[in-house]
């Protein structure tokens, strides 16, 4: 099997040091700094010793996984590795010098990934002579528990490496899906409207925070409310990626930040890190009560969902992923109830059109707009798993 070469000593590079490992694959992590490589290799006996507890892993095993991860503060200790994952800072510059410093290390046919959630795999590539061989492999966190992988071939990606690329992690037990290397791939694309149009309803005073939140969940079937899921995520997380998408589509409407996530940035009301952010996390903080009223959830949940349908069917319009792998991506890596297509098919595609129309109508904005695909499947009656 091949040595596994993890670059970054973080959350995500030490979760998908555990995955390769749990594997049966030999892992090196690299990170310049000792505390963070000490930290993880805590870190990670902790969650071992959980997991024996419960009796999901004997001591045994547990004990082999740990042994097959190597912890290195120099570079040079990657050099045998026969697929290195990058889990750095989400900064172009930077991760564009660590790839140019491997290559120079490493084999020639040894594959070189990146971890982004959000930079461009083509322009990462550019910094290798052999850019062919660059790739994106994007995991979710926790990466141990979260079952999607996206696979994001750049234009300049061979296609053996991608095949191989996504044996490798298909081997690893996870579910991957084939994205093309567009701002967001598939999940942080698609899920834009999610939070941003929830935070839309709330500063249009439709209604409280407390009552999208339920509505979400007890209508909707999300698992979290989508305000109290960006506090959970951190608004330095979340507005940064909705601010980028924006930005990288050429600031299209559909993406376009709010303000009052941006004021809660500002504040640095950042969400649970901080103990504020939509929701108050302080000792003794008395948590609202949302509003019971169906007719407004559902209306709510019909508003919100019929914009991620549309930003789902609009992926595939623009062959961002085949419809199988654009479904498997939202409820496998954010967790939705359904597939956005499915859940189409099902509340019927000209009942969203309407939706979206009616928007389009009332607010006059590019926002709204319906997918070209969506007005298509429609006028020729079809739906997209039927």
């Amino acid at each position: 099997m091949k040595k596994v070469g993890i670059i970054g000593g973080g959350a995500m590079g030490s979760g998908i040091a555990q995955v390769a490992a749990t594997a049966g694959h030999d892992v090196i992590l690299f990170d310049t700094k000792a505390e963070a490589l000490n930290l993880s290799k805590s870190k990670l006996a902790k969650v071992m010793a959980r997991l024996v507890e419960k009796e999901k892993l004997t001591f045994e095993v547990a004990e082999a996984i740990q042994g097959r991860i190597s912890y290195a503060d120099n570079l040079e200790a990657i050099a045998e590795s026969g697929i290195i994952i990058e889990a750095i800072v989400e900064n172009l510059d930077i991760k564009k010098s660590v790839f140019s410093s491997v290559e120079k290390l490493v084999s020639a046919d040894c594959i070189l990934a990146s971890n982004t959630s959000s930079i461009s795999i083509a322009s990462i590539a550019a910094a290798c002579e052999k850019s062919e061989r660059v790739i994106g492999i994007h995991f979710f966190n926790p990466a141990p528990l979260m079952p999607l992988v996206e696979i994001i071939p750049a234009i300049q990606t061979s296609e053996a490496i991608a095949t191989e690329a996504r044996a490798i992690i298909d081997s690893w037990k996870k579910v991957t899906v084939l994205a093309k290397d567009t701002p967001g791939f598939i999940v942080n694309r698609v899920a834009r409207p999610f939070y941003g149009e929830a935070i839309r309803i709330l500063e249009e005073g439709v209604a409280d925070i407390a009552t999208i939140d339920w509505a979400m969940k007890e209508i909707g079937g999300f698992r979290m409310g989508p305000l109290e899921l960006t506090d959970y995520i951190g608004h330095d997380v979340n507005y940064v990626v909705t601010e980028t998408v924006f930005k990288e589509f050429f600031y299209d409407p559909r993406y376009k930040p709010s303000f009052s996530q941006k004021r809660l940035l500002e504040a640095g009301h950042l969400g649970r890190k901080s103990g504020h952010g939509f929701y108050d996390y302080s000792e003794g903080a008395v948590k609202p009560e949302p509003t019971i009223d169906i007719a407004l959830g559902t209306k709510i949940v019909d508003r919100v969902v019929a914009m991620l349908i549309n930003e789902a069917i609009d992926a595939l319009f623009l062959n961002i992923a085949s419809a199988k792998d654009i479904d498997l991506a939202m409820t496998k890596g954010v967790n939705y109830p359904k597939g956005l297509l499915a859940w189409a098919d099902e509340k019927g595609l000209d009942t969203v059109l309407a939706q979206l129309e009616e928007l389009y109508n009332d607010y006059c904005e590019d926002r709204y707009r319906p997918s070209p695909l969506l007005r298509k499947m429609v006028r020729e009656q079809k739906n997209f798993f039927s």
